[in-house]
Parts: C-alpha cells; sequence; structure tokens
C-alpha cells in the first residue's frame, strides 16, 4: 500500500471564493503513482471547505447568495463569536454547512466522479494565505 500527501496553498483575492480543485487533485494522484485506492481532501482551516458539486457559475453563484442569506457577514456584533477580536463568526458557520473534505473513489489512476463533478475549495474568510490537504493511500 502507498501513502501520498501534498498541500495546496490559496490566497484568495475576495473574501468568498470558490475555486474548482479537481486538476490539483488529479494531479496529485498521478504524482502518488496510486492506481487504485481513495483521495482524501480537506480544508486545513475552519473557515474554509473542500466540496464536490457542478463546476457551474450559476450554481456556485447562488451557493454565495444562499449563504450570505443563511449567514450574513453584516452586521458583525450578530455573533458572539465576533465579540472575540475576530470579524469572521459567519465564516465558521458557512464552513460549518458547506463541510470540510471529501473522498473521491481512484480507479485505474483517475479519480471516480459521477456526471459532471468537480472539487472545490471554498473560502468564506479569504485574501490570506489558507491551506488544503491531499492525501492518498492505495495501490
Amino acid at each position: 500500500m502507498k501513502t501520498f500527501r501534498k498541500e495546496l496553498v490559496f490566497n484568495t483575492s475576495h473574501r468568498v471564493e470558490f475555486i474548482n480543485i479537481t486538476s490539483e487533485a488529479q494531479n496529485a494522484v498521478n504524482e502518488s503513482g496510486v492506481k487504485n485506492g481513495f483521495i482524501l481532501i480537506n480544508a486545513m482551516h475552519i473557515t474554509a471547505s473542500v466540496f464536490i458539486n457542478d463546476n457551474e457559475s450559476g450554481l456556485l453563484n447562488d451557493y454565495k447568495k444562499w449563504l450570505e442569506e443563511l449567514a450574513p457577514h453584516e452586521p458583525i456584533s450578530r455573533y458572539q463569536h465576533n465579540r472575540t477580536g475576530e470579524d469572521n463568526g459567519d465564516a465558521h458557520l458557512k464552513r460549518q454547512i458547506m463541510g470540510r473534505e471529501v473522498v473521491v473513489a481512484i480507479t485505474d489512476g483517475l479519480l471516480d466522479f459521477g456526471p459532471w463533478e468537480q472539487i472545490f475549495y471554498g473560502e468564506f474568510d479569504g485574501m490570506r494565505r489558507k491551506r488544503a490537504l491531499i492525501k492518498i493511500i492505495g495501490e
């Protein structure tokens, strides 16, 4: 059994942003040499997410709007967390909704997706250095 670890680094230009990382995930599979196994990708920050969905701009914009309706950034005084001097209480809630990680099967050296599935890094408190972890296990 082989294992492989890699970190992806992000520094988004917006506070909330979605980045398609499917090609980075497939590149990591290629680097690992694993032909059959699993890839785990998780956000390494509690205000970011990794999730799978369609790479369609309307859907990604719908996510931004929906998340902002569920957990608006402002007024920042609405969140008890922000009383600690932070201003990202909403980002923690958005991450909880979107999830921490994804696991995808690897078959014959390829990510084994259903139709239209893509992997995204979701940032909810951006404009600073953040990371996601890729861990691959298999043969």
